[in-house]
């Protein structure tokens, strides 16, 4: 076989080599470690590679960029000159002169390898292991990360010398590709999703959990202006009779301080079947206790610790320890859903409070 045609052989060996790294270098970046955590916990020996790899992400993209590196310089130096070559014979066969046929044939074989190297070494594989990330580090990982290895003695101070340059621009360098996604970003995922018809929020559930995240416990809560209170000797003819006036179900006791120390909700008053129990006072043991929250505690501080407590009901006080309102779980959880109509509710009257 004659140098030129063995430069061939070299230009489908260099070509596969450069799709190889490639492949790689996107497929580490893209893949998530939702897809592959599974794999490995079965025992995996690929998937175990795969998330070192995803670990490794500034090692791994190192041997990656000196792997493209070295095939594109090699395809350049070996192959072109072999079908620049192979294309001047032919030419000169033709009846063209020489040195125009040696000038059409470099442009020839500059264009025929660079259209490979973009198509079949770039852009194939990018494409391949961004549609199918998972599976394309579950099969590249393994002799990625055994190149790493072999050449470390390269890459590590190549990688150090990087990383060194973007510490001086008060850059830090990462080693693992951050999963985690801002709120604004997850927003734009959902409307771009909506956009191309992949999504539908018609209930707002979607847009109200993203919201969410937004609210603090002084946003949603009941001013106090905004409560009715009853004395601790309420007895539970009062406090029907004030169920028949408000609509409300629940009421709250204020302390001596002006503040709301417990609360009774109406089914509370249940165990009054007598004229007797009906005209006296409710039993102390029968009102709730609130919980205490800060005004500036996000909603899902405050919902995780009324959960924590077993408590619907919640003080919001501010840094003074004022009490400002009140935060009932049922607000809470319509942040997150929208708005629950009570099918006993009735025209302004609100059967939550």
């Amino acid at each position: 076989m004659s140098a030129d045609w063995f430069g061939l052989v070299w230009l489908v060996v260099l070509l596969l080599g450069n799709s190889f790294f490639v492949g790689a270098e996107f497929a580490v970046v893209a893949a998530k470690r939702s897809q592959i955590e599974p794999r490995a916990a079965e025992g995996s020996a690929a998937a175990k590679t795969a998330l070192y790899a995803m670990e490794h992400v500034s090692l791994m993209l190192a041997i990656c960029q000196l792997g493209i590196t070295v095939c594109s310089l090699l395809l350049g130096n070996v192959a072109e000159p072999a079908i620049h070559h192979l294309l001047a014979g032919p030419l000169e066969g033709l009846g063209i002169p020489a040195g125009l046929s040696s000038t059409i044939s470099f442009v020839l074989a500059l264009g025929v390898v660079t259209y490979l190297h973009v198509v079949i070494g770039e852009m194939v594989p990018k494409n391949l292991a961004l549609a199918a990330s998972g599976q394309a580090v579950m099969l590249l990982a393994t002799p990625l990360v055994f190149l790493a290895r072999v050449f470390g003695f390269v890459i590590r101070p190549l990688n150090g010398l990087a990383n060194g340059i973007l510490h001086l621009f008060k850059i830090e360098a990462r080693d693992e590709v951050n999963e985690a996604y801002t709120i604004e970003q997850v927003e734009s995922i959902v409307a771009e999703s909506k956009r191309e018809g992949l999504l539908s929020d018609d209930t707002g559930l979607l847009k109200g959990a993203i919201e969410f995240s937004d609210k603090t416990a002084s946003d949603i809560m009941v001013p106090m202006s905004e409560l009715i209170t009853i004395s601790d000797k309420v007895t539970p003819n009062e406090l029907v009779t004030l169920v028949g006036k408000t609509g409300f179900s629940r009421y709250f006791v204020v302390g001596d301080d002006g503040y709301p120390q417990d609360y009774l909700h109406i089914k509370d008053v249940l165990y009054a079947d007598t004229e007797e129990s009906f005209d006296a006072p409710v039993q102390s043991k029968r009102f709730r206790p609130l919980f205490t929250v800060t005004a500036d505690d996000e909603v899902e501080e405050a919902l995780a610790q009324m959960q924590k407590a077993g408590i619907h009901v919640a003080r919001v006080i501010d840094s003074q320890a004022q009490v400002l309102g009140l935060l009932f779980l049922e607000d809470v959880l319509e942040e997150l859903v929208g708005e629950v109509q009570d099918a006993m509710q009735r025209g302004r009257f609100d059967f939550r409070r």
